[in-house]
C-alpha cells in the first residue's frame, strides 16, 4: 500500500473514531465565528472607522439637524419673551399695589388687540401715503419696510392708539414684498392695508397732507380729519415730493411746528434738516394726542443729529380736540 493510501486510511479511521458529537460540536463552533464575524461587519457599519467622519451626512440626518436647530431658535424666543413679559411685570408691579394681579402674555396681547380694534371705531385715522415707491431705490424700499414696522410697534404700545392705513400698496409690488419678508405677521396688522388710495377711501376735504414743505405749520389735530403721512425714503434728496404728490392730490397740506418750537443749533457739520422718517413723524402725533404739547413731542422724538433743539422759552400747549 502506498504512503498516501495509509494516509487516508488513517484519517477516515480517525473520523469514525470521533463520533457524530464531535463534528457537531466543530460545526456549532463554526457558526459561533460566522455570527461573530457578522457582528464585527454590522458594527463597522453602524459605527464610521476612524478619518471617515467628513464624508457628507446621510438626508436624514440633516434633517434631524435642522429640526434641532429650529428647536433651540424657538427656545430662544420663548425665554426672550418670557424675560420681556417679567420686565413689564416687574414695573407693573412696582407702581401699583402688590395685590394687583401681574398680567400673562396671554392677557397683555388681548388687551393691545382690544384697543386696536377699538382704535378702528374711536381713534384719529392716519394714512401712509405708499404711492411713490416706484421712484425708490431696492435700499430705500427696504429701509421704509423697517420704518412701517417700529410705526406698527408704536401704535401697539400706545394707550390711544390710531386708527391706521396703508394706501396705495400693491400686493405686486416691492415694498409689499419686502415688508412679507422683513415683518414677521406683517399680513396679521391690526390695520387697513388697501391698493385703494386715501381720495377713495375719505372726502378731500377731510384730507391733511403731512409735508416738511408746506406754508403752514400744525397747530392742532382735529378727530374729523384724516391725516396722511408720505411714505418716503429719499436718499437722494429729490426736492418736494411730497408736496407735489400732495397737490396732485388737491388736499390741504401742513408741516410740523419745527421753526415755531425748535431752533438750530451749531454743529461742527453745520448741518440742520428737518426730513424726518415716516414713523418718527407718527410718533410726534402720537405724543401730541397724549400730551397736548408739541414742545413734549418735538424733544422726545425729534432726533438730535438732525440739528435742531427745543426752544429755550417753551411754546404754551396747544389742545388736541
Amino acid at each position: 500500500m502506498c504512503l498516501g493510501d495509509t494516509c487516508g486510511a488513517s484519517r477516515q479511521t480517525e473520523m469514525a473514531q470521533t463520533g457524530p458529537e464531535t463534528c457537531e460540536s466543530r460545526l456549532d463552533g463554526a457558526a459561533e465565528l460566522l455570527e461573530l464575524l457578522h457582528i464585527d461587519v454590522e458594527i463597522d457599519a453602524v459605527h464610521p472607522k476612524p478619518g471617515r467622519e467628513d464624508l457628507p451626512c446621510s438626508r436624514n440626518v440633516l434633517r434631524k439637524q435642522r429640526h434641532w436647530e429650529k428647536q433651540l431658535a424657538a427656545k430662544k424666543s420663548r425665554r426672550k419673551e418670557e424675560k420681556l413679559r417679567r420686565k413689564m411685570n416687574r414695573e407693573l408691579e412696582s407702581g401699583a399695589s402688590t395685590d394687583r394681579p401681574q398680567l400673562t402674555k396671554r392677557v397683555m396681547k388681548a388687551i393691545t388687540k382690544e384697543r386696536l380694534a377699538e382704535a378702528r371705531s374711536t381713534g384719529l385715522k392716519v394714512c401712509v401715503d405708499l404711492s411713490m415707491t416706484d421712484c425708490m431705490s431696492d435700499k430705500e424700499i427696504s429701509r421704509l419696510a423697517g420704518q412701517l414696522r417700529r410705526l406698527y410697534g408704536s401704535n401697539k404700545k400706545a394707550t390711544r392708539p390710531f386708527h391706521l392705513f396703508l394706501t396705495d400698496l400693491r400686493e405686486d409690488s416691492r415694498l409689499y414684498r419686502e415688508c412679507v419678508r422683513m415683518n414677521d405677521g406683517f399680513l396679521n396688522y391690526t390695520m387697513d392695508i388697501t391698493e385703494e388710495s386715501c381720495l377713495d377711501l375719505f372726502p378731500p376735504e377731510t384730507v391733511v397732507y403731512l409735508t416738511p414743505d408746506a406754508e403752514e405749520a400744525l397747530e392742532t389735530v382735529d378727530a374729523d380729519k384724516v391725516y396722511v403721512l408720505g411714505g418716503l425714503v429719499d436718499e437722494s434728496i429729490q426736492k418736494k415730493l411730497s408736496l407735489s404728490r400732495a397737490r396732485e392730490l388737491s388736499v390741504q397740506t401742513a408741516r410740523l411746528p419745527i421753526d415755531e418750537c425748535m431752533v438750530k443749533k451749531n454743529n461742527t457739520k453745520n448741518f440742520h434738516s428737518k426730513i424726518l422718517a415716516v414713523n418718527q413723524v407718527f410718533d410726534i402725533l402720537l405724543t401730541f394726542c397724549d400730551s397736548s404739547s408739541w414742545t413734549e413731542a418735538l424733544q422726545t422724538w425729534f432726533p438730535p443729529g438732525k440739528g435742531y433743539v427745543v426752544a429755550a422759552g417753551d411754546s404754551p400747549p396747544q389742545p388736541a380736540t
